[in-house]
Parts: C-alpha cells; structure tokens; sequence
C-alpha cells in the first residue's frame, strides 16, 4: 500500500468524482483513474462502484474511509515530527524538577512562555534522581545540585536560604542572623534530601555548633506553617507564606544560599532551545527576585576546609 494511493483515494471521496479530484492531486484523470484501480487490486478490495461513467462507495469502501484518513492523520503527524526534528524545534518539553521549585520559580515562569514556545510538561523527581530523568524522557531538568559531567548546563539563579519567623517574634525587626544565634532556638528543618538543610547541616557542623531542637518535615509549606503558629523558625528556601517574615542566614562566608542549575542532553536534536529556554528561565529569576540572584554576582560558597 502506497501512502500516495491513500490520499488519491481520499480526494476522490471528498470531491464527489475523479474529475473533481485530479486538479486537488495534481494528477490527469486517466492517471487518477488507473492509481485507484491499482489501489483496489492491491487491497483485494473494490473501494468503488462503476455505473454510467460515475463512482459511488461500495460498501468496503465506506467502512475503508476512516481507516485510510486515520493513516493520512498519521502520515502527516509523522512528517511533522520528521519536520521539527531536523529543525531542532520541540513540540513538546518535558521538564524534571524537585517540587520545592515549582511554586516559586517553574511555574510562574511557565506562565510566561509564548504561544511558539513548546507545550511544558512538569514531572516532580527526588532531588537525587533529577538528571537520571534525561535518559528516561525528559529534555530539561531543573536541580538544585550540580549538573554531572557531560551534561550541557546553565547555573539559573543563587537563591538565599531564609530563617522565617512570625510577625511578632523578637527577631522580626531583623534582617538577618548569625547560624550561631539561629541553633539556639527551635528550628522547623526539611530532611535531609533538601538542599536548604544539607546547606545548613554543612555550615553548623563546619562551625562546631550542633542544634538545640529541631523538628523535621517533608515539605516546605508544612514548615512555613508551623512557623507561623509560633512553633519554631522555619529554615527553607522557599518564598515566603503565612505572613512570615525572611530573616538571611550569616555564616562565616556571608549569607547561605542554594545554586539552582538547569542539566540537559548536549546532543539533544533541540538542544539550542533547550539552552535558549534555560536561559530566559535565568533571566526570569532575576526579573523575579532582582539582580541579586544573578549566577554571575556571587560565587559558590563552601564551608571552609578542615
């Protein structure tokens, strides 16, 4: 079955006659008459009846008709994805990012994207599994770690880590606080498969502190809340909620902060729009938050060596 034989097949059906398909399909009549009697021969089936000069469905034909459209729908599917291949375009983008980044940063940038843009599909991963998710489907994925070797990358933003505490706590006046004064009060922490607390862990540890209590939880949200009924200071990254007010945490290098990092394929067949996006993503966190946050004005900090 030859797929130019389908879409003959079709034009005549939708014009009523060969003589009204062959200028559709560019061919004479005498050739569209031969390719469909070719057509019928193949399948074994007779699409048309023939009386008087004029062509009218048989009854195979009739059921024919969905099935040869469902084949044309699929051909040019198929020409259209071929297309947007070799021009390195996406259709679609799907996107790997821990959940914590998608409130604050992935979805309103999303709410930005332009009608040419791909269709974004979001997929939450563990944090230690983010860039596992390219070799399983994803194009784009959006990590707080560091993107490993062979990966194309682009750092998006250093985003701080924030102390938060209730409008009438003692500290609220305050912009910050030192990590030696914050292990002194309850604090409201995210496991360990958070960034905010390995951050934070790393930070107390380098400085000989260990904390006075803590609770622990498993999202963000959660602790912003607890926080706000007077129960502890939230330690997250996240925007604030509840009416809590941001306190930047000091250490002995300046204020802790996470690094956001978008990791992809670099022999993706749309890799400059994958870059291309990750890129206004970056400019987006900075429009956001303010220049501040630019990869480019802070370098990474790390605790100092032992």
């Amino acid at each position: 079955m030859e797929l130019r034989h389908v879409r003959y097949f079709l034009a005549v059906v939708d014009a009523g006659s060969v003589t009204a398909a062959s200028p559709v399909v560019h061919v004479t009549q005498p050739s569209l008459s031969r390719q469909l009697r070719l057509f019928e021969r193949g399948l074994g089936l007779t699409l048309f009846t023939r009386a008087g000069g004029r062509l009218a469905l048989s009854a195979a034909g009739r059921q024919f008709v969905p099935v040869a459209r469902d084949l044309a729908r699929r051909a040019d599917a198929a020409a259209e994805a071929a297309a947007t291949l070799a021009a390195g375009r996406l259709q679609h983008l799907s996107i790997a990012a821990p959940g914590t980044t998608f409130a604050d940063v992935l979805a309103p940038f999303l709410a930005t994207l332009r009608p040419d843009d791909p269709l974004p599909a979001v997929s939450e991963e563990p944090p230690q599994l983010i860039y596992d998710a390219l070799r399983s489907g994803a194009d784009l994925a959006i990590s707080t770690e560091h993107p490993p070797p062979g990966l194309a990358s682009r750092s998006l933003a250093v985003l701080p880590i924030w102390a938060y505490v209730p409008a009438g706590h003692p500290w609220a006046a305050r912009g910050s606080v030192s990590i030696a004064d914050l292990v002194s009060q309850r604090l409201l922490l995210l496991t360990g498969d958070y960034s905010p607390r390995r951050v934070l862990d790393r930070w107390v540890d380098q400085a000989g502190l260990t904390y006075c209590g803590m609770l622990e939880f498993g999202t963000p949200q959660v602790a912003q809340a607890v926080a706000a009924a007077g129960r502890g200071i939230a330690i997250v990254s996240d925007d604030a909620r509840f009416g809590l007010h941001p306190l930047g945490i000091i250490g002995p290098r300046g204020a802790l902060h996470i690094r956001l990092y978008a990791g992809w394929d670099r022999e993706h067949h749309a890799a400059a729009t994958i870059g291309a996006l990750a890129l206004r993503l970056s400019e987006y966190c900075v429009e956001r938050y303010g220049p501040q946050v630019a990869p480019c004005r802070q370098e990474e900090l790390k605790p100092p060596d032992r």
